[in-house]
């Protein structure tokens, strides 16, 4: 019997060895499902569509995201119609079966969390609303970590080979999660049943875990713009009020907040509605840090 050359022989084990499995290829419609998939698939290949200086309703279906969703084996998005300005038509642009609706490789979060504010009707000139109920559930931190379930048992469907991978980082990071709630719930005692005034409903589930009050909305109706009418009746609306400041998300335009600020004295706080790693908050338990901390220090401060 032959037996095969020193230079042959590395052909021969390549042939019968399993080749290593291909890397997982996430798409997540916002930075909070990216570090969230992080978290579950380390040695995924992730992109998230937008930032935390972007409004997710509204953003440019660029070459770039079609090419990337193009070949992603499964997209993450919050859904409830958050993304229903450009997801669609990057879906039909990028002509990817795996992420197209009602497959395995689309998975909306929202379909598997449930919602708050939902609607079986939309009344006319209610403003934009979303009837499957506010998206932006990742601020409640119950809920991120069912959303964490939901996408542990949907990479484990698109990747079976790594399903016990999945569920033991799911697993050790719910732990951690729950010792983190823990502690933030301690934390947040002085900010319950404090009052509010809000620039959209983006960080309404964050305000409901934590007890505070919304008694204004820069908003005349959601998603519409601050008018100077409506400005000027919450001038009188908050007169003698001590809300603890007048919050808007870092994509918004801080313009009319500032407007009301001067003519109340309610100082104006800017916060992060979703992961920023360019500024230090990379993690889903960074970003409750960073929010509560800007919270506390503003309470302090008053």
């Amino acid at each position: 019997m032959r037996i095969p050359s020193k230079r042959v022989m590395p052909l021969v084990l390549a042939a019968v060895l399993p080749l290593p499995a291909q890397a997982l290829t996430l798409f997540a419609c916002e930075p909070e499902w990216a570090a969230l998939g992080q978290i579950l698939a380390p040695q995924a290949d992730i992109t998230s569509a937008t930032h935390a200086y972007q409004d997710p309703h509204y953003i440019e279906a660029r070459p770039s995201l079609i090419a990337r969703l193009r070949r992603t084996d499964l997209a993450i998005c919050s859904g409830a119609a958050l993304e229903a300005g450009w997801l669609p038509a990057l879906q039909q642009r990028a002509a990817n079966p795996v992420v197209q609706p009602g497959r395995e490789g689309m998975l909306f979060v929202a379909e598997q969390v449930e919602t708050i504010n939902q609607m079986d009707q939309v009344p006319f000139g209610a403003g934009d609303v979303h009837p499957e109920g506010n998206p932006h559930l990742h601020l409640d931190p119950e809920r991120l970590r069912q959303a964490g379930a939901a996408m542990s048992q949907r990479l484990a469907q698109v990747d079976p080979e790594r399903a016990a991978q999945y569920r033991s980082h799911y697993l050790r990071w719910s732990i951690r999660w729950q010792q983190r709630l823990d502690d933030w719930h301690q934390r947040a005692q002085p900010l319950r049943g404090q009052m509010i005034v809000v620039q959209h409903s983006t960080f309404d589930y964050f305000w409901r875990w934590l007890g505070i009050e919304v008694i204004a909305d820069l908003e005349p109706k959601p998603g519409v713009p601050p008018t100077p009418g409506h400005l000027a009746d919450l001038v009188t609306r908050l007169d003698g009020q001590r809300p603890l400041a007048i919050v808007h998300s870092w994509y918004q335009n801080p313009q009319s907040a500032r407007w009301l600020s001067e003519r109340t004295g309610i100082p104006v706080l800017a916060l992060p509605s979703t992961m920023a790693p360019d500024d230090g908050v990379v993690t889903p338990e960074q970003l409750f840090d960073h929010l509560l901390d800007r919270l506390l220090a503003q309470h302090d401060a008053r």
